[in-house]
């Protein structure tokens, strides 16, 4: 009896049998690695060459900041940085306006809840705790007659406004760079997570015990690092940066801030009409180009809010600061001095 041939497709389910089998060993071969043998716990030196504090917020927990304070220090007005939200963020991001400003003037530069040595507990992150951790190092921190200056960068931003528009006699201006909010209609996929139902269910899903943490390792690996931070850059990225990301991504608790923010769970879908529209505080945007973000709705806020002014400085691609910091000083000096 002469065998039948076997049609090819029969061999399909076993094909798709056998590649599932080899993602999940993949997979489950991950889950083991991160456990076992990726260090966690990495020495994490500070962000910055400046005396470095920690205290209680009343909502936000234990939160660590840190400030230069030039000799006569009560006389000038107090600036104060906010890093942005991202994998491995920290007060490291706002380094070269620190440094360009910490012999001027009093600066403040804050590792927001979840982030470099601030709290990294296992709790419910939200955009009302990141700015009430702002609130709170205003109210408490800075000791200063004077209303502050804020410099916040990407979603940082969001949060700065929200306590602007709470508390206007302690800010007298923003300065926004490259901020989020302004994309006009979901910039990616992240921003596209914004029901309610939907970040809720993707929080779930990235968060469960058995493979969060290996979730977000694969995230903050060196090559995963350099590769987002490249998205930011014109040329190469910085690689004090890129060091001190992989560092403060290897703590405990580090993944936990992270996981709520590519949910999709600190954007906010109205900042644009019920705070950026209704803001009075002089506000200026510094902004080109950004691979995680665009800026269609810009126009349309400033030709509705007066108190809204922006500077292209280009070609940038979202750390603008790093790259063309005497440009980014110039924007912020002729800024404070148009409203001063």
């Amino acid at each position: 009896m002469t065998a039948q041939p076997t049609s090819r497709a029969s061999f399909v389910p076993f094909a798709l049998f056998g590649g599932a089998g080899v993602a999940a060993a993949a997979a489950l071969g991950w889950v083991v690695y991160s456990r076992l043998f990726i260090n966690h716990r990495q020495p994490l030196r500070s962000a910055l060459d400046a005396e470095r504090r920690t205290f209680v917020s009343r909502t936000a927990g234990v939160l660590s900041y840190y400030r230069a304070l030039p000799q006569s220090a009560a006389q000038h007005r107090p600036l104060v940085l906010i890093h942005s939200v991202n994998a491995a963020a920290s007060a490291y991001e706002m380094r070269p306006i620190f440094e360009a400003y910490r012999s001027m003037r009093p600066v403040y530069a804050l590792d927001l809840p979840g982030f470099g040595f601030s709290e990294r507990s296992d709790r419910r992150y939200t955009p009302q705790l990141f700015s009430e951790a702002i609130a709170d190092l205003l109210r408490t921190q800075i000791k200063s007659d004077q209303p502050v200056d804020i410099v916040a960068l990407s979603l940082g931003c969001e949060f700065a406004a929200r306590v602007a528009l709470a508390m206007p006699e302690a800010v007298r201006s923003l300065a926004f760079i490259s901020p989020t909010g302004l994309a006009g209609r979901p910039a990616n996929a992240v921003q596209q997570a914004q029901p309610r139902g939907v970040a809720d269910s993707l929080y779930r899903a990235v968060s469960f015990p058995l493979w969060s943490q290996a979730l977000y390792d694969l995230l903050v690996t060196p090559a995963s690092l350099r590769f987002f931070l490249k998205q930011s850059f014109e040329g190469q990225p910085d690689e004090g940066l890129i060091a001190y990301a992989y560092a403060t991504s290897h703590q405990a608790g580090a993944r936990f801030a992270p996981l709520h923010f590519i949910s999709g769970k600190l954007f906010s879908a109205d900042i644009f009409e019920q705070v950026y529209l209704r803001l009075r505080t002089p506000t200026l945007v510094i902004y080109d180009q950004d691979a995680f973000t665009r800026f269609d709705a810009l126009p349309s806020l400033l030709g509705q809010n007066a108190c809204w002014e922006a500077v292209r400085i280009a070609p940038t691609r979202g750390l603008a600061h790093f790259e063309r910091m005497a440009e980014v000083a110039q924007a912020l000096d002729a800024f404070w001095e148009r409203i001063s």
